[in-house]
């Protein structure tokens, strides 16, 4: 049997020398402006380790400190479901998708409407990335108004989830004390610190602020991630045009300089802990002042991202796709997303969030998140590429056919019924009926399509349920004060 193997698809932005250029000019923003660092025991740990201190109160870092940490830093973040086993391994060309976090609103399943996002829309959110086989991970999508003790609005938001899904989750945490609660529930869900250390499902999303500041509490959730071995990653504002230079090269030189300074952090707190490297680098919307979620420019500095992490950094990294700036469902959040999602699998970015965002990141859409699912399924299929062997090649179903044996069609042809479901890409939620057959069905277009299915999902979807003992256990340090 021929045996070739199967090339796959990629897209590739820059070659090693710009890839280099842009890495040193990283590293000289952070040797000659340097940056500002809040946090006390932080602060002695670089300057220990080599930093040196401005009269500004800048702290300058030498390269060799970047070095040490890219070595220690894992090349595998090893991601695993709450249930223990491993589901996303961030390394090289895997990609995995998500849900995004803290949308103020969401659109309502029932009329439609924009409205305030509550605490039981965590839980249906959470429930409907539980059933689709495309969201590798989940995000809150919702900042929600109704949590009991404001302060602690992640915490509530991260017990809704785990009750709600059994698959990984990318968590937010204002302060260290929240991190602390959010990592006893963790912990309890895995059966103990030792487990959840084994074994983590948790990947916390923490930001500093552009350019090259680093604020007290953001470096203190760093520190404990880096100490408790939770999986962190640390983008910035480097957005071009707002936080950073207007010019993506400049962008992207302060965003990885910001996530450098994360590492070199990280990794002196920790050594070896896994962090997931990368900075979002958008750009603010010269018009609206708005930081774009639709624009071709984030995908282009991601996958020059995904070239940097191939030829210098080798750290799984942080993307997005899969949402728009559009504030409906409509024809623009279909190409905005349809954009992301393909481009972040063809540069093959790691952990890749924001599936399902319409208005820049204000909105949550379960229908949004539906039909992105299938669009993630859909470049999948294409960036897999094409299979070439014997039984692909199909000269025996073709020499049948050709010779008219037993009046064979290729439609009736034994190759096509044992190979059909692997050839063709099966869409769902994609409508390919004839006009009458779509009319009789009730003509629904995509966005109707979706919301039917959303509201099936979660009337019939089964969540394997957590043990009361568990459930006991998270609504008691829900009340710790």
């Amino acid at each position: 049997p021929m045996a070739i193997p199967t090339f796959q698809p990629r897209l590739k932005v820059l070659n090693k020398e710009q890839a280099l250029a842009i890495h040193s000019a990283a590293l000289e923003i952070l040797d000659k402006t340097g940056f500002r660092m809040e946090h006390h025991g932080a602060l002695e740990m670089l300057l220990d380790a080599g930093c040196r201190q401005l009269g500004d109160s800048r702290i300058r870092m030498p390269s060799y400190l970047v070095e040490q940490a890219l070595s220690s830093a894992p090349k595998l973040v090893a991601i695993y479901d709450q249930s223990g086993s491993k589901t996303m391994p961030l390394f090289g060309s895997n990609p995995f998708y998500g849900s995004g976090s803290d949308a103020t609103f969401t659109l309502d399943l029932d009329t439609g409407q924009r409205r305030r996002a509550v605490l039981s829309d965590v839980g249906n959110f959470a429930r409907l990335v539980d059933s689709l086989d495309n969201i590798s991970f989940n995000m809150s999508m919702a900042n929600p108004e109704d949590i009991p003790v404001i302060e602690s609005i992640y915490v509530y938001v991260f017990a809704e989830m785990v009750k709600n899904t059994s698959k990984p989750l990318v968590i937010i945490a204002d302060r260290q004390e929240d991190l602390a609660r959010i990592y006893d529930i963790a912990c309890l869900v895995a059966g103990g610190e030792e487990q959840f250390q084994q074994k983590p499902f948790i990947v916390n999303y923490s930001e500093a602020i552009s350019p090259l500041h680093f604020p007290a509490q953001v470096v203190e959730r760093l520190l404990f991630c880096a100490r408790k071995r939770i999986p962190i990653c640390l983008p910035s504002g480097s957005n071009a045009g707002g936080g950073a230079p207007i010019t993506l090269a400049g962008a992207m030189a302060l965003g990885i300089a910001e996530n450098l300074v994360g590492l070199v952090v990280h990794q002196l707190a920790g050594k070896g802990s896994p962090f997931v490297f990368g900075p979002n680098v958008s750009t603010l919307d010269m018009k609206s002042a708005i930081v774009s979620y639709g624009c071709p420019e984030w995908s282009l500095t991601q996958s020059a991202l995904a070239d940097m992490r191939d030829e210098l950094y080798g750290l799984p990294i942080w993307a997005y796709a899969g949402a728009t700036d559009s504030k409906v469902m409509d024809a623009q959040a279909g190409a905005a997303a349809m954009f992301s999602i393909v481009t972040a699998m063809l540069s093959r970015a790691n952990l890749i969030h924001d599936v399902g965002f319409l208005e820049h990141g204000n909105t949550s859409s379960l229908e949004m998140l539906v039909m992105t699912n299938e669009l993630v399924a859909m470049s999948r299929f294409f960036t897999d590429g094409i299979s070439v062997d014997d039984q692909t090649l199909a000269l025996d179903a073709i020499d049948r056919v050709a010779r008219g044996e037993s009046g064979s069609i290729f439609l009736t042809d034994d190759h096509t019924f044992e190979h059909f479901m692997k050839a063709q890409f099966l869409p769902v939620m994609i409508d390919r009926a004839r006009y009458d057959s779509w009319l009789a069905e009730g003509g629904l277009d995509m966005y109707q399509r979706c919301n039917v299915a959303a509201k099936n999902i979660l009337a019939t979807h089964q969540v394997r349920p957590k043990s009361d003992l568990v459930i006991k256990g998270i609504d008691e340090i829900l009340q710790r004060r």
